[in-house]
């Protein structure tokens, strides 16, 4: 079977695996705040000086929407905000400094949104200041942001940077003016090119750049302008994301009507058409939608299979906890996760009373640790041992599905190890999805559950 028909075959609604078992299979009951916070020290316990952990904030403010979007965001031009919510945000801090009982050792941070640098640079200063004051950093942390290009000043990129941040990304998306009308996202090749050669001379040593195919009105065109465009400035990674309809999540995207989408044919046209791209600018395939020059860290942390992946995406260490700060945050504290709630103000309320508000929460059972390391192990690793805790929970079917892929040079396999082939790194969501046992077994169909794997 040729590259094109797998993908025909293999583009069905799959899960991004940012987590295990992912979201849908949470349920929403709302886990007890102490029994999260007795996983959290466990996790702390156990990890804390050997890795460090990692930290995400969610940043939700922005001052337009952008229609594609299905970030959890709150649109508005009043930055008095601002002050409120970073109070919030070092007082849930102080909740999770005090479980620990001593100093966390930060590895990784990440600003994400929204919109991070909605927030002016003095108050971006004081939130990261507060967040460090009580920590140590570990000899190899990363501090990485979130920007949009038309509001990053040098002023942010400055201020940012004097506080430890060392990479940005920046939402590009497309540089088509249609493409960019439609989604409500207008911002010219200059403004990307300024912010990215700003990034640079302060001392930044990895930018990123977001790009999407599949878009409203998108044409191979646009996006071979796109690239052209991006081969100007030659970003050290590349994210090349699918465009998620998901109108039924989504209120934004129902201003798009089916005929201002690319088809199926028509998407899969433009993902080859950047995958062909990528390849002829020397970017290489990191593992799901990501891309990076063999310079980068990401690339390195790759070749020496230390890549990681959560819900900051794919990272290059591996940290056992993640604290997820801010409404809608989502923390990974290896035998559980827990995610806020989505409301700014009951967000506020709960942090200014030294309270945690969880939303949902999941506490994974030994069957899911075991099949959660094997997911990382397939889509950070490219490969997977059948060790023989992860025997006991492999269905009956697959050493048949396994062969099939193996047949189709996605894979290769015997009964002691797994390796996916460069082929196969185009599905790596596809393999993952043999594993994930909470899916195999759903009673309900996951059309609506996920977006197509391309």
């Amino acid at each position: 079977m040729d590259r094109e028909s797998l993908i025909e075959k293999y583009n069905v609604p799959v899960p991004r695996y940012t987590s295990y078992p992912t979201v849908p299979f949470w349920g929403n009951e709302r886990p007890e705040v102490e029994d999260w916070l007795k996983v959290v020290k466990r996790t702390f316990d156990e990890s804390n000086v050997s890795n460090g952990i990692s930290v995400y904030v969610h940043l939700p403010y922005c001052e337009k929407l952008c229609t594609y979007c299905a970030c959890t965001k709150v649109i508005t031009r009043n930055h008095g905000v601002e002050d409120q919510y970073i109070d919030a945000l070092l007082k849930e801090w102080q909740i999770y400094l005090d479980t620990f009982q001593e100093k966390p050792i930060i590895r990784e941070l990440h600003l994400g949104g929204g919109t991070p640098t909605f927030f002016k640079p003095e108050n971006l200063q004081r939130l990261i200041n507060g967040l460090k004051q009580n920590s140590k950093l570990h000899p190899e942390h990363e501090f990485s942001f979130e920007g949009h290009p038309n509001n990053t000043t040098r002023e942010h990129l400055q201020a940012l940077y004097d506080v430890g941040f060392r990479r940005v990304s920046y939402g590009v998306q497309d540089f088509d003016p249609e493409v960019q009308r439609v989604i409500n996202r207008p911002q010219s090749f200059e403004t990307v090119k300024e912010v990215t050669l700003a990034a640079r001379e302060i001392g930044y040593h990895s930018v990123n750049f977001d790009l999407i195919y599949g878009l409203p009105k998108q044409q191979l065109s646009s996006v071979s302008d796109t690239f052209d465009k991006v081969s100007e400035l030659m970003p050290d990674r590349i994210a090349y994301y699918s465009y998620a309809h998901v109108p039924w999540k989504t209120k934004g995207q129902r201003i798009f009507t089916d005929a201002d989408i690319p088809d199926s044919a028509g998407k899969r046209a433009l993902y080859d058409l950047g995958n062909e791209k990528l390849a002829e600018l020397g970017y290489s395939d990191v593992g799901m939608d990501h891309f990076s020059l063999p310079h980068d860290e990401l690339y390195i942390a790759r070749e020496a299979k230390r890549l990681h992946r959560n819900f900051m995406g794919y990272n290059t260490s591996h940290t056992e906890l993640l604290v997820g700060l801010g409404a809608s945050s989502i923390s990974d504290a290896k035998y559980a996760y827990a995610q806020n709630i989505k409301l700014i103000k009951a967000y506020e309320e709960a942090s200014m009373n030294d309270k945690l508000n969880l939303e949902k929460g999941y506490f994974l059972s030994d069957e899911d640790v075991i099949v959660k390391r094997a997911i990382l192990d397939i889509t950070c690793r490219r490969e997977l041992s059948f060790t023989d805790d992860l025997k006991a929970y492999l269905p009956a079917t697959i050493k048949e599905e396994l062969q099939v892929l193996a047949d189709e040079k996605i894979i290769t396999v015997d009964n002691e190890k797994l390796i996916v082939t460069d082929l196969g790194m185009i599905f790596l969501r596809n393999i993952a999805k043999l594993f994930d046992n909470k899916l195999r077994y759903a009673k309900s169909g996951e059309d609506n559950m996920f977006s197509k794997s391309i």
